[in-house]
């Protein structure tokens, strides 16, 4: 058992969370839940050790073994896929190539009787012990297994690091945390690089193979396929629910509701009492009565009641331009980096108005598609677009592009033009930068911050064609569901890459999928296609 006893956070004088304490039980599932801001990645960080707490302690067994993978970070550029992802048995191989030197040196001393001859036989015993308690892997089979299930081909196995981009590698440290087989695995925003077939295998593996498991999420159905337990960081303090997330938030709509039953009791009672108070203040008879509710008053604690975050509810899109009818047209597109194919003879046409989503493995083309469309890149056959489109694009990477030196109200004000200069604050504020928040660094803004300050940029300018790449890392599931409902208004053409299942959930009608060379058409929502593929998949091993 690992346990968080006290712990508290403060920065600049503002306490982050104050003296916080939970349990993390063997085999526990936990969503660590909270809007952006609150304190989620620095609990998961103080817990895995990387970050210390203003006060209290997280205690755990002394062999436990806890791995973390952050939102950000980078792998070594100085060996293979293969190599770098072996690393996850470091230890064990160490151990055994300890052993062999030990008893080597064993076999050519003759010093039989001396202290240090004694000591190498202990060292080498307790080393044994060990050694031979651990089951015996065949690590590259393990190495190959974790890799393949996590999106990646045998003939990338020998590839450099170097050549991938900072989502594979990303799945690189996740497939040797997954290795290394630890007590506790703390996964912050594991979802943001992966595709839906990915998704579906960690799922998988966390629930079946993992031991205890602590997850920060914006992906509902993922949260809700894995987790068990849900722990809310909010205004300081945390609640803990023996719920899978769907039913947490029922729970705390309940305890919200009776929170603000018992206060608003509570202050009619100290509203009474304050009557009687005045009342007979100055009556001899009553004295020790109107003491008596004097020390009532006093030592009553009010209740709280926990803030409901109702900021950013009305969020729209400017009226788009009318479009003509068909705003993008693919007929036979082909797109090759020398030997490699990424698609041949891709069609689509998608009309004014629909709201499609490009679906598949990474590296299948999706990406490459939007460029074409972009006219970014040159490409074999014909992408046209349609008469007055007009294009607002919101790449993967477009919260890393902000500049970092301004701050959030600088960020929009130099972009702004016209009478909309004159509604930056109000913009801000559907956006949840409210008050003195807008004079903030962008450097110190969260991921999720940085992603909605990108998407604010977006909205400046009217588009009646939007090309969003991946638009919800990052963001916590308030604001998801704030950008989900204003897309679902927006009277222009939609075109949305993500792996959310949840996020594409009633939002788009038609799915283009992306995978082995080609580009497949689905008349359905994203529901309808992830049944009829496994249809799909189930004929496929049949036959």
């Amino acid at each position: 058992m690992i346990s968080v006893d006290n712990v508290s956070v403060q920065h600049g004088g503002t306490a982050l969370f104050s003296n916080i304490s939970f349990a993390i039980n063997e085999n526990d599932k936990i969503a660590l839940m909270g809007k952006n801001g609150a304190g989620k990645s620095t609990l998961l960080k103080i817990i895995a050790g990387q970050t210390k707490p203003s006060s209290g302690a997280v205690s755990a067994p002394k062999d436990s073994v806890i791995a973390y993978l952050p939102q950000h970070l980078l792998t070594a550029d100085d060996c293979s896929v293969m190599e770098e992802t072996s690393k996850a048995f470091a230890s064990y191989l160490d151990m055994k190539v300890e052993i062999e030197r030990i008893n080597e040196e064993l076999t050519v001393r003759t010093d039989y009787e001396t202290d240090s001859y004694y000591k190498l036989i202990e060292q080498v015993s307790e080393l044994s012990e060990k050694f031979y308690a651990i089951e015996e892997v065949n690590y590259e089979a393990e190495v190959e297994k974790v890799l393949l299930g996590l999106g990646f081909e045998r003939e990338d196995f020998p590839r450099p690091t170097s050549e991938f981009s900072g989502g594979w590698r990303m799945r690189i440290e996740l497939a040797k945390i997954l290795l290394q087989k630890p007590d506790l695995i703390l996964l912050d925003e594991p979802t943001n690089h992966l595709d839906i077939e990915s998704i579906q295998w960690l799922e998988d593996f966390l629930t079946q193979k993992a031991k205890a498991v602590v997850v920060i999420s914006h992906d509902r159905a993922f949260v809700d396929n894995i987790t068990t337990r849900t722990i809310e960081v909010t205004m300081g303090r945390i609640y803990d629910y023996k719920a899978k997330y769907s039913h947490y938030l029922e729970l705390r709509k309940e305890r919200r509701e009776q929170q603000q039953k018992q206060h608003e009791e509570q202050r009619r009672e100290m509203a009474d009492i304050q009557q009687f108070i005045d009342r007979f203040k100055g009556t001899y008879s009553k004295t020790l009565q109107v003491q008596s509710r004097v020390k009532m008053l006093e030592k009553m604690v009010i209740i709280e009641v926990d803030e409901v975050d109702s900021s950013a509810l009305s969020l729209r899109f400017p009226a788009s331009p009318r479009s003509g009818k068909y705003p993008v047209i693919v007929e036979e597109l082909s797109k090759s980096y020398g030997d490699h194919v990424v698609f041949k003879n891709a069609s689509m046409t998608i009309e004014r108005g629909q709201k499609v989503s490009f679906v598949g493995k990474n590296g299948e083309g999706k990406s490459t598609m939007l460029k074409a469309i972009m006219g970014e890149i040159e490409f074999d056959g014909k992408c046209e677009l349609g008469h007055n489109s007009m294009i607002g694009y919101f790449a993967q990477n477009q919260a890393s592009l902000l500049d970092e030196s301004l701050t959030i109200f600088e960020t929009i004000d130099h972009i702004a033009v016209g009478e909309v200069r004159t509604k930056v604050k109000d913009i801000l504020g559907a956006f949840m930068f409210k008050g003195d928040e807008i004079n903030k660094k962008v450097k110190v803004l969260s991921g999720g911050e940085k992603t909605r300050l990108a998407m604010v940029k977006l909205l400046l300018e009217p588009v009646n064609l939007l090309i969003l790449d991946e638009p919800t890392n990052h963001l916590d599931m308030k604001t998801k569901d704030i950008i989900k409902d204003a897309l679902r208004e927006f009277d222009g053409t939609l075109i949305v890459v993500s792996h959310d299942r949840d996020f594409l959930d009633g939002l788009v009608t038609k799915v283009f999928e992306f995978g082995h060379k080609r580009v497949k058409e689905h008349f359905e929502d994203i529901n309808g296609f992830l049944r009829n593929k496994k249809i799909e998949n189930l004929k496929e091993v049949e036959r």
